[in-house]
């Protein structure tokens, strides 16, 4: 390894790979860590900086990742790999351009969660697209990991889903259950089947029991089926403090409320709030895209907020639009509102002192 060390030390220092050197420093940072440290005040001290806060993430969806592969088959490792390949492949371009270090940590989280919120049945090419799309316009045109104002990983969503509406809204494959499930198999047969969510729109009985539908039993995309999984890493996340309980707290919790008055008043457009909390996207988004820290607010009122309409637009999402599944747009919409909601907050809890008896041009 200090030879590794040493090779990746002399290739830096090259003056004909001065092209490739954000490529060799986020290998180097990768796998020894930095040397970076600060020299004066102020200095502040923390147990989690950002490479293993997104490396906990990553942990969080192993569950997610190893579900989806034996729910769908190798071909959902086949998506992950491509995913990741064109998303990378995007950074580091940008990254030689700009001549900047890679953020490979956050690299990782969005190209591993992005085909986790897609279907099984989409073919590779589009999940290139969508990965680099979402990498492009969510992320690096806004100066890269930690500025951008989008969930990068619902960019690359909400762009297929508009230009690929039938593949993204039609087109579901049964899970394959019993045994060890698509450990053994690429792809199982497509059988088309219509989600839990799109069958209760169009006005059919519930056919899937809640206990199926929390360990993974009805067709969806391919990392948000597998719910209980989704359950425990997001309490894992929390009780870590790699994301914060508000959020997803307020977003369940307002989703329950709302979709019970909802229901009351018209069942035969809101689904009952078991239904609702157990069936599309909605628990992998609450615990891992509304909650991330850069695009979501930083008060604590905010994300209280910041949950609670995600909730409201969700319901209304899914029983009033096109769009069955409300989740991405719903995140996607409030990221957009999160400066103005922090900026409101700060105004009404932090008023400016008056300055009695001080002359105005003091």
């Amino acid at each position: 390894m200090l030879r590794l060390c040493e090779i990746l030390n002399n290739l830096q220092e090259k003056e004909s790979l001065k092209v490739m050197r954000p490529v060799l420093r986020a290998a180097d940072s990768y796998l020894y860590g930095s040397d970076e440290v600060t020299l004066g005040a102020p200095h502040i001290v923390d147990n989690l900086d950002s490479r293993r806060y997104m490396l906990m993430v990553v942990l969080a969806l192993m569950p997610s990742t190893i579900a989806a592969i034996y729910f769908y088959g190798w071909r959902a490792l086949a998506m992950i790999l491509v995913s990741l390949l064109f998303g990378g492949l995007t950074e580091v371009l940008f990254a030689i351009f700009r001549k900047k270090e890679i953020q490979a940590e956050g690299l990782l989280v969005t190209s591993l969660m992005f085909p986790l919120i897609l279907p099984p049945t989409l073919p590779l090419w589009i999940v290139a697209v969508g990965s680099t799309f979402g990498v492009f316009f969510g992320k690096e045109v806004f100066g890269g990991t930690g500025r951008n104002i989008f969930n990068a990983a619902i960019v690359g969503r909400v762009f297929i889903t508009v230009a690929f509406p039938s593949l993204m809204t039609t087109v579901w494959q049964e899970p394959l259950l019993g045994g060890l499930g698509g450990f053994l198999s690429y792809q199982a047969d497509v059988i088309t089947s219509a989600t839990p969510l799109i069958a209760y729109r169009m006005g059919e009985l519930m056919t899937y029991s809640y206990t199926e539908l929390l360990f993974g039993a009805a067709p969806g995309s391919m990392g948000e089926t597998f719910r209980f999984g989704i359950i425990m890493a997001g309490i894992f996340l929390m009780v870590t403090k790699v994301s914060n309980w508000r959020i997803p707290v307020a977003y369940l919790g307002s989703v329950a409320i709302f979709s019970s008055i909802g229901h009351l008043v018209m069942p035969e457009l809101v689904a009952p709030p078991l239904f609702q909390l157990l069936s599309g996207g909605l628990l992998f988004g609450a615990f891992f895209m509304a909650t991330d820290p850069v695009t979501s607010p930083f008060t604590g009122p905010g994300k209280w907020l910041f949950g609670l309409m995600l909730g409201l637009l969700t319901v209304l999402f899914r029983g009033f639009s096109g769009a069955v599944e409300g989740v991405v747009f719903s995140i996607l919409l409030m990221n957009a509102m999160t400066p103005l909601i922090d900026t409101v907050v700060l105004k009404v809890r932090y008023k400016p002192l008056e300055r009695r008896g001080v002359p105005d041009n003091v």
